[in-house]
Parts: C-alpha cells; sequence; structure tokens
C-alpha cells in the first residue's frame, strides 16, 4: 500500500511540474521513423527541463488533415504539427521553393540550400505566426503508375492524382499539361483500386508504409521533386515559455529533426529495395527526353512566381543550386 501510494504522489508531482504541455499532431502513422523521433524529442525535453515540458502526441491523422490541424492550433486546441509541403505553404508560401519540380538532384543541394536560405525562411514562419522546429525531410518523390512512364507523353495519358489544393503539384502538372484528379491523401489508395486513378506520386518510404505501392505496377526512376517537412509550434505559445525552456525546445529540435532526416533517407533507400522485392518496375526517361522534364520543371517553377514566391528568391535560390554544382557538389 506504501509503494502504490508513494507512485501516485510522485505521478502527481510529476503531472504538477509539468507547467507546459504541448499538443502535437501530424499525419505520421503510429510507428513511422517520425512518432519515433517526435517520442525521442518528447523525452529529451522532460529530462533537459525538469519534467516542466512535454508533448502529447496525437499520430495518423487523428485530428484531421495538415489545414485541419492548424485551424485547430489557431482556436488553440493544439500548440504543434508536422507538416509537409501543403501545410507548410499555409503558414509561408516562400518555403515552398524547397518542393518545385525538378530542381534538385540529390540530398547535399537541400542540404546545402537549405543551409543558406534557413534564416531567411525561419523569419517568414514567424510572420506566419510559428516558429519552426526544425526541418523534417519526406524524401524525393517518385511518380507511380500502371502503365510504363519514360516519355513526358506517357505522364500526359495517365489518370494522375494530385493532392488536393496543392499549389506546388498544380503548377507542376500545369506545366506538363495533364489535368489531375484532385482528391485527398485518404482517398489515393482506394482511387487506385477503383481504376479513379492509375497514377500518384510519393516517396518510396511512404509508398511502403502506407501501401500506395501495392495498387500500381511501375515507378519511374527519376525523381519528381524532393519533399520538405516541418515540426512548427505555435508562437503564441512558444512566446509564453520561459528563456530556458524555449532554448531546450530550439535545439533539441534542430538536433533531432536533423536524425529524422537523416533516418529518413535511409528509410527511402530501404523502400527501393522493398519495391524491386515486390515487382514493381523501375523504367528510366530516353535520356533524349530528360531535357524536356528539366523544362517542364523550370517552366512550373515560374508559374509559382507571384504566388508562392517570389522572382529574386526563385532566381537566387536556381542560381546557388547552380554555384553548388559548378564547384562539383561540394
Amino acid at each position: 500500500m506504501r509503494r502504490i501510494l508513494a507512485l501516485i504522489i510522485v505521478c502527481t508531482l510529476q503531472l504538477s511540474a509539468q507547467q507546459y504541455v504541448i499538443k502535437f499532431a501530424t499525419l505520421a502513422p503510429e510507428g513511422s521513423t517520425w512518432i519515433t523521433v517526435m517520442k525521442e524529442y518528447d523525452q529529451v525535453i522532460r529530462k533537459e527541463s525538469g519534467g516542466r515540458l512535454g508533448f502529447r502526441i496525437y499520430a495518423g491523422g487523428v485530428a484531421g488533415d495538415e489545414r485541419d490541424v492548424l485551424r485547430k492550433i489557431r482556436l488553440g486546441q493544439f500548440q504543434s504539427a508536422g507538416i509537409t509541403g501543403v501545410g507548410i505553404g499555409e503558414i509561408a508560401k516562400s518555403a515552398r521553393i524547397l518542393d518545385a519540380p525538378f530542381l534538385f538532384k540529390n540530398h547535399a543541394e537541400v542540404d546545402y540550400v537549405i543551409g543558406q536560405y534557413d534564416a531567411e525562411l525561419r523569419r517568414e514562419f514567424e510572420s506566419g505566426g510559428y516558429v519552426l522546429l526544425g526541418w523534417a525531410e519526406v524524401g524525393f518523390i517518385y511518380v507511380f503508375t500502371n502503365t510504363p512512364v519514360t516519355k513526358v507523353e506517357d505522364i500526359r495519358n495517365v489518370k494522375m492524382w494530385q493532392w488536393e489544393g496543392d499549389p506546388v503539384a498544380e503548377a507542376t502538372f500545369e506545366a506538363f499539361g495533364i489535368n489531375p484528379i484532385q482528391l485527398s491523401i485518404t482517398d489515393v489508395l482506394t482511387s487506385l483500386q477503383t481504376g479513379l486513378i492509375n497514377a500518384m506520386y510519393i516517396s518510396p518510404l511512404a509508398g511502403v508504409s502506407l501501401q500506395w505501392y501495392t495498387a500500381t505496377k511501375y515507378m519511374l526512376d527519376y525523381p519528381l521533386t524532393n519533399s520538405s517537412g516541418a515540426v512548427v509550434v505555435s508562437k503564441r505559445d512558444f512566446d509564453k515559455m520561459p528563456p530556458d525552456l524555449q532554448e531546450i525546445l530550439l535545439r533539441n529540435g534542430r538536433q533531432l529533426m536533423r536524425k529524422l532526416t537523416e533516418l529518413s533517407r535511409q528509410g527511402n533507400i530501404k523502400s527501393l529495395d522493398v519495391l524491386k522485392k515486390n515487382r514493381i518496375i523501375f523504367t528510366k526517361p530516353d535520356t533524349k527526353e530528360v531535357p524536356y522534364y528539366e523544362e517542364i520543371g523550370k517552366n512550373a517553377r515560374r508559374l509559382m512566381v507571384g504566388k508562392l514566391y517570389s522572382e529574386d528568391l526563385l532566381k537566387r535560390v536556381e542560381q546557388s543550386v547552380a554555384d553548388f554544382r559548378a564547384k562539383g557538389g561540394k
């Protein structure tokens, strides 16, 4: 009985000590790399803060899609979110430059550009009412289809899915000259299975996790884009915290979101092997087609000028990539 009473007292003290509970929501499912790292994040900040600060994690979209979660944060029902491009665009439109089609060729280029523009983009997050705790990359995105795709014309002949309300996807497919079918993420697998769509785009890791690949036969082994992600907290709630807790949250966010990015990259590489073992056929664009894909990327990026980011930012980012390549990618 004494041991039980002692345990109750300890738990009560811990609860009373936790002054700042950050309710965090994401589409990432329980058991995913995102949630594993977020739980580590929670443990670390609880320990460093002496139990004064911690996360309460809502995984798997139980709080709604990214727009739903951001709306609930504005209403004070949640304080933090793990988001991808669509959610990022609701807060800091210019950051969608990181999702621009055919901009990056490898992870080194992605890391270089984020390093160059991190401070500038963080300021935009704050202007949008949020503090960026860390970049959390989704990874390179590939097109999956039920008919082989190598040429640009092949893509124009599929029934392509588009994430409902995503301006980057909209501009990309406009540049391709196709009319995609807009659906929410929750409707994609069923729509593939019923034939409403026969093509979609996703990272290998997410494709395996969500089992979308099971309703397709081919993957175009030429990345459409690199999909960025982020963990954010409401600036309103962040500003209520004392400086020591803010520092704990920011420092560990940077470190652990970098860890999450590295784990996601490893997971995407492993998922490519899973796809091959499950008989997904990898196709590559004809060599003579590559310039057409690149031109489509340039056109799509320009279609977003004035809607998501400025022409100045686009020119600077494209020049940064070109300079990095000219230096041998180092």
